[in-house]
């Protein structure tokens, strides 16, 4: 097994990581991350959202009578716990690819119709239960009459950059996250650029803060990088505490690589070599997932010292904290993670010159770290293509209340409250008005 492991680690250490810039890679190496996509399958593969609002939805008593179907059965097929997608109002969401097809998608899959519903879907028949779209996947088949899961009139006015990946991959998987693409950035910022050429770079891309200041990021990020110290800090801030907010939780959920990337490339850019993710411990599925992403991301040489010999060194930790509201402030935020009472400090000094033990620290949310990878990956000039003049980008938004589809949803700046209410939201339930 360990040699097995250390196999398709060198696979993408070597044929992927190192190969950032070379995007017509030979016929073998595609094949392999197409495998690992999940494009190209031998076996079934069943897909079930198991973020925490799946979990609350039933998502344990799907999962565990899908286990007893394919034992009663004999079939050989994999189940892959995903995040949330997004559609939080159809959970628990089951997804099921078979070779040579396209990944399906179910919505309100609950113990009691997993039965009938892998009895048609392995008969090649579509079911009763209502499908909330299929995923278009190369040289795979399609379903008659379903549509693309991106017509679904919850997904048709998304651009999803931050939530691209949760709800599709398995969370748990560096080696999904590299073959979709994932720490290319980071690896390719650290061999490329030099610290002030990526804070440049990310100011000119038009990022703001997704905390609610709206402050641009890569000026945030230069008045760290210009500041001389012998430590500096980066700090990701994931203590989500307003009423009726998830998007932090479900990102990290169902994608936490990329906020370790898009950390990773921060802290290279304002010259920190130490990071802390401060969490809510009422996030266990979340930190978790963000211990178990750390620890692979060590073991592929992404996350320690001198990372891909480029002499660069970054380590990153995770503080819980203890559910206190005021901690969501950045300066008391630090006073926790320095183990003292969380209590907000005037300003100056800013923390970009004195912050986490009095060193020069840089604090940014998840949504915004998040973003980063995206920004390396397409360039400056795509990313504020999106949005409004002044607002680039898009922007996460979680729905709950009196209306008809409640979950997650990413639309650029710049789309408004109505659209978001009644085209995505699907209006207020039972046809009543605003």
């Amino acid at each position: 097994m360990e040699n097995t492991e250390n196999t398709i680690k060198e696979f993408f250490i070597n044929e992927v990581l190192r190969d950032y810039s070379n995007n017509s890679k030979d016929k073998e190496t595609l094949k392999k991350l197409s495998f690992y996509k999940n494009e190209s399958i031998d076996k079934p593969i069943i897909y079930i959202g198991a973020g925490t609002c799946g979990l609350g939805a039933g998502a344990v008593k799907t999962i565990k009578k899908t286990k007893q179907y394919l034992l009663d059965k004999n079939i050989d097929a994999r189940i892959v716990q995903t995040g949330c997608i997004g559609l939080c109002s159809s959970e628990p969401i089951m997804d099921v690819q078979l070779p040579g097809h396209n990944r399906i998608s179910f919505e309100a899959i609950t113990e009691e119709k997993v039965d009938a519903l892998l009895d048609a879907i392995f008969k090649l028949e579509l079911p009763a239960e209502k499908a909330i779209g299929q995923f278009m996947l190369p040289n795979c088949r399609s379903w008659e009459e379903i549509n693309d899961i991106n017509q679904h009139p919850f997904f048709v006015r998304q651009q999803r950059l931050v939530l691209k990946n949760c709800g599709v991959i398995d969370p748990v998987s560096i080696e999904e996250y590299i073959s979709r693409g994932g720490y290319k950035s980071f690896i390719k910022t650290i061999s490329l650029y030099n610290s002030a050429e990526v804070c440049q770079l990310v100011l000119e891309s038009g990022l703001r803060g997704r905390g609610g200041g709206g402050f641009p990021s890569g000026m945030k990020w230069k008045f760290a990088n210009k500041e001389i110290s012998d430590q500096k800090y980066l700090i990701c801030n994931a203590d989500e505490g307003d009423p009726g907010a998830f998007m932090d939780r479900a990102v990290i959920e169902g994608d936490p690589h990329k906020l370790i990337e898009g950390m990773a490339i921060a802290a290279f850019g304002i010259g920190a070599t130490k990071a802390y993710i401060y969490i809510r411990a009422e996030y266990p599925l979340a930190i978790e997932r963000l211990h178990l992403a750390i620890q692979q991301a060590k073991d592929y040489g992404l996350v320690g010292k001198n990372i891909f010999c480029t002499g660069v060194n970054f380590e990153i930790k995770v503080k819980m904290g203890a559910g206190a509201f005021v901690c969501g402030e950045e300066t008391a935020l630090m006073q926790s993670i320095e183990g003292k009472r969380g209590m907000p400090k005037p300003r100056p000094p800013f923390p970009t010159t004195s912050g986490l033990f009095g060193k020069p620290t840089v604090i940014n949310n998840v949504e915004t770290l998040s973003n980063v990878p995206e920004i390396i990956e397409k360039g400056k000039e795509w990313f504020a293509s999106i949005g409004t003049e002044k607002s680039k980008g898009t922007k996460v938004f979680a729905l709950s209340g009196k209306i008809r589809l409640t979950g997650l949803i990413e639309v650029p700046m710049g789309t408004t409250i109505r659209e978001i209410l009644f085209d995505l939201a699907g209006g207020i339930k039972d046809g009543k008005k605003v």
